[in-house]
């Protein structure tokens, strides 16, 4: 039975999709258009909150579900209906459906670091609690507790990840807040300047798309006796400034890192760039992984960069 990849039209989806038909494996790739899913997979075209849509998906079975889709953070702030539509609701739905067409299939959620909230505690860590403020970070937050729900029940094989900020993603309009991260690297690879809107000692968890990719190939496989009982789990990350993010990006570029401006706006700087420091024990001891230096990490972006 075939591999449901939500959101496989997406800088993150397209790289899984084109891993696992590398594989051999046999996928579907579900998104709002079919434009961006990736050659060699079924597409199956429309919005996730239609039930003939996850019903079209699901009409093969499943052995596992890769779930991607959302609302993300700024839409969903700026539009919560839509938000518990597709994050919740929709999410729900096919977590019921995924069960019923498979038997006890593997599921794996894009949840997301909102789910702490802000302002975040001195160190991170697993047993930090989720105080989630934004819209976007209160439905993960949510669907994380439904995941080890059905996964408790014994109805799917449930694992939620807690993504980082991911570099980096297509250049235009995200619905992210945190787009500024990824656009400082559009930014110098045109050899452009750039306005950051934090400070250059402002700090973020970041992960490559293409290690993002990679960690949700391992989730397919990982043994569910190194999960936590909760199922959730924050994945690795690298805790880097945006000086030094800038500085790499530029020497990997060849222009100056002067293309670089600093005028930080404090409740975003607050809110996406005051990440403290983070430990991750239950992903480690899972076998996901981060990139391992700044310098693999920014290398690996600029690759992907589209």
């Amino acid at each position: 039975m075939p591999i449901i990849v939500t959101g496989a039209g997406g800088f993150v989806g397209r790289q899984i999709v084109t891993r696992l038909i590398a594989q051999g494996r046999d996928v579907v790739g579900v998104d709002t258009v079919a434009g961006g899913i990736p050659q060699g997979a079924r597409v199956v075209a429309g919005d996730l909150g239609d039930a003939g849509v996850r019903a079209d998906a699901l009409s093969q079975g499943c052995d596992a579900v890769i779930h991607l889709a959302t609302v993300p953070g700024g839409a969903a702030e700026a539009d919560p209906a839509a938000s518990r539509r597709i994050n919740v609701d929709a999410m729900y739905d096919l977590l019921l459906e995924a069960a019923a067409a498979g038997s006890v299939p593997r599921f794996a959620y894009a949840s997301s670091i909102a789910v702490f909230g802000d302002p975040f505690p001195p160190q991170v860590d697993d047993a930090t609690p989720l105080v989630p403020k934004m819209i976007y970070g209160g439905h993960k937050a949510m669907m994380e507790h439904a995941v080890a729900m059905f996964t408790a029940r014994g109805l799917i094989e449930g694992i939620s990840l807690r993504l980082p900020g991911i570099l980096a993603r297509p250049k235009g309009p995200s619905g992210m807040k945190s787009a500024f991260m990824s656009n400082l690297f559009h930014a110098l690879k045109a050899g452009e300047v750039f306005t950051c809107p934090v400070s250059p000692e402002g700090t973020i968890w970041a992960e490559s798309v293409a290690q993002v990719a990679d960690n949700f190939i391992h989730a397919l496989a990982v043994d569910t006796a190194l999960l936590p009982p909760a199922r959730a789990m924050t994945l690795p990350a690298l805790r880097v400034t945006m000086g030094d993010l800038a500085a790499e990006i530029a020497r990997q570029c060849g222009v100056s890192a002067d293309l670089v401006s600093y005028e930080p706006d404090a409740a975003l700087e607050a809110a996406f760039a005051a990440q403290p420091p983070i430990t991750t024990a239950a992903a480690d001891r899972a076998g996901f992984a981060h990139d391992g230096n700044l310098a693999n990490l920014v290398s690996s972006a600029l690759k992907t960069l589209a």
